[in-house]
């Protein structure tokens, strides 16, 4: 299931540092300022295992018909 998500999710781990990094320096918010770096963490931690996947080869995909 992972290996034919796995680029998604790493994208998905991306805007969750980019939000985590938005959220650090926002000044409106308290409750973002105060989780900011667990969302980094949590999206670096993310990254590292989502990065590390292999996506499914192409001749793989094409003989299951998935896409």
């Amino acid at each position: 299931m992972f290996r034919s998500h796995a680029p998604l999710l790493e994208k998905a781990s991306m805007a969750l540092m980019l939000l985590g990094i938005a959220a650090l320096c926002q000044p409106w918010n308290a409750f973002l300022h105060r989780y900011s770096v667990l969302l980094i963490i949590l999206g670096i931690v993310a990254f590292n295992v989502f990065s590390r996947i292999k996506p499914k080869p192409v001749d793989e995909v094409e003989a299951t018909g998935n896409r």
